[in-house]
């Protein structure tokens, strides 16, 4: 792992390629979801894997998660979008990237793709939707809930999900009840500039969304699918909104294959240009 410094903060970073030292045949960025999430939700699902098909692979920590810097304000969307752009540019990553994102991270995810075009090759939302004005307030009461029942009501909530999960889901609801109450978080992402429907549909990098199929988000697969020009959309049954946790391997084929064609659509127009 390696600390990048921005304008901004510190950024916590690994990076990941195949063994044999062979150039990569593209980056692929993994953008982890908020609260008890890390880079390590990718490390130790799919990131190992997209290396080994010859991948150049990015993940980090987010502001104030895992081992990047913790400042106490400064969360809005358009806040992660910037530490985004700085880390590729601190990394030296000019072309165009494939972007992966968790929950929030897919929402920071097509941000950039909105933001630079130019600099997306592929959008894949897992269990993730663009930020519009029915997130916005959406988003916000979930982040209410954990002020309420977890931030301020710490030691009961903790006891209950040592007695109900484990000791590693309350290590990490400790740390995100933290987050919660000494940073404008809660406050900062709902209050978020969202996109307007236009500004949606001229993400024109083929999208893919991955949705557990007992997840309300489910629901945004047709939406996404009408706005898009190219988009797919993958419902898994059996599965909420975990599934990169619960079905890597299905998400990192699915990934795959996008990222495959993709690159080749690529060098197909390069060619024909």
């Amino acid at each position: 792992m390696a600390l990048i410094e921005t304008a901004e903060l510190r950024l916590n970073v690994e990076r990941m390629g195949h063994r044999d030292g062979r150039p990569a045949t593209g980056t692929v960025v993994l953008v982890h979801g908020l609260l008890t999430d890390s880079l390590a939700s990718y490390y130790f699902t799919v990131a190992p894997r997209f290396a080994a098909a010859g991948l150049d692979v990015v993940m980090y920590d987010l502001r104030g998660h895992g081992r990047s810097g913790r400042p106490a304000s400064g969360y809005t969307l358009d806040h992660h979008i910037d530490d985004l752009e700085a880390l590729l540019a601190r990394l030296e990553i000019t072309g165009p990237v494939h972007l992966v994102g968790n929950s929030f991270g897919g929402t920071i995810a097509f941000g950039y793709a909105a933001r630079r075009p130019d600099r997306a090759a592929s959008v894949t939302l897992i269990e993730s939707e663009p930020a519009t004005a029915t997130w916005a307030p959406k988003l916000g009461g979930i982040l209410h809930r954990v002020m309420h029942e977890l931030a301020y009501n710490e030691a009961d909530a903790l006891a209950w999900i040592t007695a109900h999960r484990s000791h590693n889901t309350a290590r990490l609801a400790k740390g995100a009840a933290r987050l919660a109450r000494e940073t404008t978080l809660a406050r900062d992402i709902p209050a978020s500039r969202v996109l307007t429907e236009d500004e949606i549909r001229s993400v024109g990098c083929p999208v893919l969304g991955l949705y557990g199929g007992d997840s309300d988000l489910a629901e945004l697969a047709p939406w996404l699918r009408s706005l898009l020009p190219d988009c797919r959309t993958v419902v898994l049954p059996g599965h909420e909104h975990s599934v990169l946790v619960e079905a890597p391997g299905t998400v990192g084929d699915h990934v795959l294959a996008l990222v495959g064609a993709a690159d080749a659509e690529g060098v197909a127009g390069v060619a024909a240009r």
